[in-house]
């Protein structure tokens, strides 16, 4: 009887789908420090067209509160021509759009630039006919980060 409790956890946990390959934060290490990385990014958004609504510097932000973060930017960006498409197929995934990249730190001391897995919008929105529109998304936001995190671009 003791172990009850224990098998209904169990029984719980086993029951839970694992999360699929298209969910989460793909990120990758970079060659360079945070600042440098962000600017790369900021750089080579401009350099392909997109257009760079904002880059939110969270560790400032804590500064000017009195705490420290160690360095972590968001740069929001985007272009019509990318997500106008992706909305047209649902109109709800706008409020994920425009797209955004992560640059910081981590506790290790490794700076790495990172983003949302666009193949993840497909199952939170229930989108339909858009895998191109997704697959593209998803190889321009690879490239960028690879681009943005190695010597060479």
């Amino acid at each position: 009887m003791r172990n009850i409790p224990f098998a209904m956890l169990l029984l719980v946990l086993c029951a839970v789908p694992p999360a699929s390959a298209g969910e989460g934060l793909v990120s990758v290490k970079s060659s360079f420090g945070a600042k440098e990385t962000a600017d790369r990014v900021e750089r080579l958004v401009k350099e392909r067209g997109m257009t760079l609504f904002d880059r939110i510097d969270h560790a400032e932000g804590a500064r000017k509160i009195g705490m420290e973060l160690r360095p972590t930017e968001v740069l929001i960006f985007g272009n019509p021509k990318g997500g106008t498409p992706l909305m047209q197929c649902e109109q709800s995934v706008g409020i994920d759009l425009p797209l955004k990249m992560l640059v910081w730190k981590d506790e290790a001391g490794v700076v790495r630039v990172g983003y949302s897995n666009p193949e993840s919008l497909k199952d939170r929105y229930g989108i339909k006919g858009c895998d191109e529109v997704l697959r593209k998304m998803k190889g321009a936001l690879e490239k960028l980060a690879s681009d943005a995190s190695r010597p060479g671009s």
